[in-house]
């Protein structure tokens, strides 16, 4: 407690202890990260120097409702902005700024942070990234589901000097580091490669990895054992990192894949962030007690667990995650060959008509084509609706065999309708479950999945104004402080003086999704203000044009 009667502290995880008036309203946090002050100054003496000339901030955002990120309850007030950061919060700060944004009494919070990105193509053709900065998204971290950029000093460097409108993270991918150390085989490593990949992950790290990522379903990752994932999540946690995994399955064993996460986090001691978790396919509706239980179960032991999310019922992936793994050994070169062979051809069919019936599916009608190079006019059709085109009978054999066909000429992007809303309500009641898109950087083509466009507006209208699973606090606190706390972003995540100025204005009452799964490529609404790094990037809704994000490098 407070030497002082009017001051308390104050914990947030991650964050420390701050001094706050019993009394003021709003309040400020007091700047102090490891230890309580001993003794906190009342608020009125903070910041003195503000008026002053070489202080004058240069932009101000005046009557908001403050949402700042921790969780508790918005407040009126206003935010200064001086080179970059949050120089002063409170009532009817001066209004001597270069720049005035009214919020006209719409909520302020920090800016979103997604963790769960794959821009690394996208981001160099559309650096303005479009479609995250109106949905309220000023960072993201990429490099996930094992897939990152191979050099990822030069990528982070790369994206410094285009500059991009929002900030970029990057975990470092284990299919990539697998592919570079031994290739796309369907084998174990010997010594030297599991330590060379090892050594590929310390340079990850020492260039500004934020952890490492697995994605067990993709190529080469699928034929890795557990032990060489903790060789290198060790590694990872040497240097503060985290282990952030796309499961070996999320289907009829889930539990297995969950439980395989949390051993890779209990044996390397590396918090585990679960990516876009689920349970998918028609036999495992209704899981979602069981595999959430053991998330919490573990976390009551003692590991470091949470879990992000999307808020749909699909999710989207490549038309390759079809074709049984054994068929993939070596990469789609090697399938390609294989599905020559009739009799090695018929084998991979039956394996998929019968993994199709262990998930209670008839066909392929829940998989919709999202984009295909070769012919776009597929785009749009599910895989029961291209098998009549391509002048085949129904049913699952020959919709396999459609697959196949498609495959040898080019791999698909594709959106995949496996999951119940239950199910998802049920995840986002819980409390360590941060929304993510999943989501690259849109050049506007295909038929993408939403996600990549509405992930938040659709978390704060549909799910916080219109079903109210949770508040308009909670959701904020975890597009916020909750994923800079856990993936070491530094000086983001909540507004408080002295972070970086990161702020998103927004519309309670009108805030939403418009992308959909039949016209994608739709920004939000209900957004009117981005602000990244200080800059005005959205105003009136609009993106402006400003590029003035940076790269995020491990506890930098």
């Amino acid at each position: 407690m407070s030497s002082e009667p009017n001051m308390v502290l104050r914990t947030i995880p991650g964050f420390g202890n701050y001094a706050i008036s019993r009394f003021q309203h709003p309040f400020v946090p007091f700047p102090h990260h490891d230890t309580a002050p001993q003794n906190p100054r009342p608020l009125g003496l903070l910041f003195c120097s503000f008026a002053t000339g070489q202080d004058k901030p240069d932009l101000i955002i005046i009557n908001g409702r403050i949402i700042d990120g921790t969780g508790n309850n918005w407040y009126y007030g206003d935010i200064a902005v001086h080179q970059g950061r949050i120089q002063r919060i409170g009532r009817n700060l001066p209004r001597n700024a270069a720049r005035i944004v009214d919020a006209a009494n719409r909520f302020v919070s920090p800016g979103f942070i997604d963790v769960h990105a794959h821009i690394e193509g996208g981001i160099f053709e559309r650096p303005t990234a479009d479609n995250y900065i109106q949905d309220g998204v000023t960072t993201v971290v990429t490099g996930n589901c094992g897939n990152s950029a191979d050099d990822l000093g030069k990528f982070l460097d790369r994206i410094d000097s285009m500059q991009t409108s929002i900030n970029v993270a990057s975990l470092a991918g284990h299919n990539t580091i697998r592919r570079m150390g031994m290739g796309l085989g369907d084998r174990q490593p010997t010594a030297d490669e599991q330590r060379k990949m090892e050594q590929l992950m310390a340079k990850a790290m020492e260039e500004g990895a934020v952890g490492l990522s697995s994605g067990l379903i993709y190529l080469p990752g699928m034929y890795s054992k557990t032990d060489e994932i903790v060789g290198l999540a060790r590694v990872a946690a040497q240097s503060g990192g985290v282990y952030a995994t796309h499961m070996r399955n999320e289907g009829a064993r889930v539990t297995d894949a969950i439980e395989e996460a949390l051993t890779i986090g209990r044996q390397a001691s590396i918090p585990v962030q679960i990516s876009h978790f689920k349970v998918a396919g028609r036999a495992n509706w209704g899981r979602s007690s069981q595999t959430l239980e053991m998330v919490q179960a573990a976390r009551r032991e003692g590991i470091e667990v949470t879990i992000d999310q999307y808020p749909y019922t699909a999710s989207s992936t490549n038309l390759a995650v079809t074709v049984p793994d054994w068929a993939l050994d070596g990469g789609l070169d090697s399938l390609r060959v294989r599905i020559k062979d009739p009799a090695t051809r018929g084998r991979i069919v039956s394996d998929m008509v019968r993994s199709l019936k262990k998930g209670k599916n008839k066909d392929y009608s829940y998989a919709v084509v999202a984009n295909y190079g070769p012919d776009s006019t597929l785009n749009g059709k599910n895989i029961s609706e291209v098998n009549i085109r391509k002048g085949r009978k129904k049913g699952a054999r020959n919709e396999a065999e459609t697959i196949l066909d498609m495959l040898s000429i080019a791999n698909a992007q594709m959106v995949y309708h496996t999951m119940n809303e239950d199910d998802v309500i049920h995840f986002m009641r819980y409390p360590l479950n941060m929304p993510a898109a999943d989501g690259g950087v849109s050049n506007g083509k295909g038929m993408p999945h939403p996600r990549g466009y509405g992930t938040n507006a659709r978390v704060l209208g549909r799910y916080v104004r219109e079903k109210q699973v949770i508040g308009f606090e909670e959701a904020i606190r975890r597009m916020t402080s909750l994923p800079a706390q856990k993936f070491g972003i530094k000086d983001r995540g909540l507004l408080r003086e002295g972070f970086m100025a990161d702020i998103v204005v927004f519309d309670p009452e009108t805030v939403s999704d418009r992308s959909t799964f039949d016209v994608p490529h739709q920004f939000s609404a209900g957004i009117p203000y981005v602000i990244v790094n200080g800059k005005v990037t959205v105003e009136e809704g609009r993106h402006n044009g400003t590029r003035s994000g940076k790269t995020l490098r491990q506890r930098s």
